[in-house]
């Protein structure tokens, strides 16, 4: 088997030496060009399967070469070596296509990761996306051109900015770029930023030693070292406070972060994906988010369309949604009803593709004759709710069911909302049960729901 190449560009004939060594110690062979002209030269007599390049150079610089290799040899991943702290000409570099790069002095380790990651490119298949167990629902021009991005985009280790509405898909495309990339074997670590307590966030980003604080009662890995050889996927970014906006600006910049307490830093490897459904521009117009934070993630900004732009998609992804509904709690998937199909490509869909899901699992439950209707759906500002039935007489001798009106009104202390009034039902459909000898038929009858809903009402409060 022949050993993969690297084609070397570094006028310094130390660097040059050191990285020869260091790759052919990783069973790779090497040629090395002390300047563009040689290295284009190389380039068309060659076949190379990774590029490093200095960005000085002494009849050029390392951009034109990127851009060079971009147009002529698109399949060559090609890594940058920048001055220690000139993080413009790194993110200049990313933009112009390299995969990524190193900062002098070279850390060997972080080095060898590179050229780890950029080999594995040329061994990934043409797509990943069912075998990932991800999968990007629509045939629509938007989301054609979203897979198409996501498809570019996966090759890269440069930061993205995912930017969309709520509920648009985000953290699905932050997936598909994990998964179809060099990357795919290691973790994919999703973190809610705006659901950490401002006096964790620290120690949850970055770890802590033992004894660090009160109740720092071992060592713990934070979010980057738990993404190690992976992908980090920040969600909700603009909810960082400005503090943590300064360490996490110095973690991506270093590629290493200090655990709380520490005396040392841990060297990571990991690539940085962002979202927010806020207009981080605004944001940073408003002094609510560093400006260097944003240039250093938005390096690549990819734009997931909201739902009311590919309405097109529409029956495709209530058949998906249905479909999971139907197996996870059982019986045939139901048809929409051509009313209903209408209702639902008029509707606005503000919370998106969240909401189309929250919309259908509510119908799924409530239809009759496995068949959804428009009156199903419910849609906000479109369709009234449907009345609720009667109550059905009872005889005088017959046993009481419970009903909200009987429970004390007060929460017990310490119980929430939701948990307070999924006690109540599971009290109601119990004792309904138990009245009909557990004859679901009868019960949903006398609870005035539909066989479906019980039955969907029992999986979800585990009464099955």
């Amino acid at each position: 088997m022949t050993n993969k190449r690297t084609l070397i560009v570094d006028d310094e004939p130390d660097i040059r030496e050191l990285l020869e060594i260091t790759l052919g110690r990783m069973q790779l062979d090497t040629v090395a060009a002390a300047d563009l002209t040689s290295a284009y030269e190389y380039l068309k007599e060659q076949h190379f399967d990774l590029c490093l390049t200095d960005m000085q150079l002494p009849d050029g610089n390392g951009l034109e070469l990127i851009d060079h290799i971009s147009a002529e040899h698109p399949d060559l991943p090609v890594a940058m070596i920048t001055a220690y702290g000139s993080m413009d000409t790194a993110i200049s570099a990313l933009k112009a296509g390299a995969f990524d790069y190193v900062q002098k002095p070279i850390d060997l380790d972080q080095l060898r990761s590179l050229v780890d990651s950029a080999l594995k490119i040329s061994d990934l298949g043409s797509s990943r996306e069912d075998s990932a167990g991800v999968k990007l629902l629509g045939s629509s021009e938007p989301m054609e051109t979203l897979r198409n991005h996501i498809n570019k985009l996966s090759r890269s280790q440069a930061p993205i900015y995912i930017a969309g509405e709520s509920g648009s898909g985000k953290e699905v495309a932050a997936r598909l770029i994990h998964s179809l990339g060099p990357r795919h074997s290691g973790p994919f670590v999703p973190v809610n930023c705006g659901a950490i307590p401002s006096e964790l966030m620290e120690s949850e980003f970055f770890g802590h030693v033992k004894g660090s604080f009160t109740g720092a009662v071992s060592d713990k890995e934070g979010l980057f070292q738990a993404a190690n050889g992976g992908t980090l996927f920040l969600d909700e970014v603009a909810d960082l406070p400005l503090s943590m906006q300064v360490k996490l600006l110095r973690a991506i910049q270093e590629k290493a972060v200090r655990p709380v307490g520490s005396q040392s830093e841990d060297v990571t490897d990991v690539r940085i994906l962002s979202a927010t459904h806020k207009d981080l521009a605004e944001e940073v117009a408003c002094d609510r988010f560093r400006q260097d934070l944003y240039y250093r993630l938005n390096v690549i900004e990819l734009h997931v369309p909201p739902l009311r732009d590919h309405v097109d998609d529409l029956p495709e992804l209530a058949e998906a949604s249905l479909g999971r509904l139907a197996n996870e709690y059982g019986g045939e998937i139901p048809t929409i009803a051509a009313d209903a199909m209408t209702a639902l490509q008029e509707y606005d869909f503000p919370g998106n593709i969240r909401e189309l899901e929250n919309i259908l699992e509510r119908a799924f439950t409530m239809c009759e004759d496995n068949t959804i209707q428009a009156d199903d759906l419910q849609l906000q500002g479109t369709t009234a709710p449907t009345p609720s039935p009667p109550p059905t007489p009872r005889e005088p001798d017959a046993e009481p069911v419970a009903t909200i009106d009987d429970a004390e009104h007060t929460l017990p202390e310490g119980v929430g909302l939701e948990a307070y009034l999924e006690g109540i039902e599971r009290q109601l459909i119990t004792q309904a049960l138990e009245a009909s000898r557990w004859n679901k038929t009868a019960a949903a009858k006398e609870l005035g729901i539909t066989f479906r809903a019980l039955r969907y009402k029992l999986k979800k409060l585990e009464l099955e």
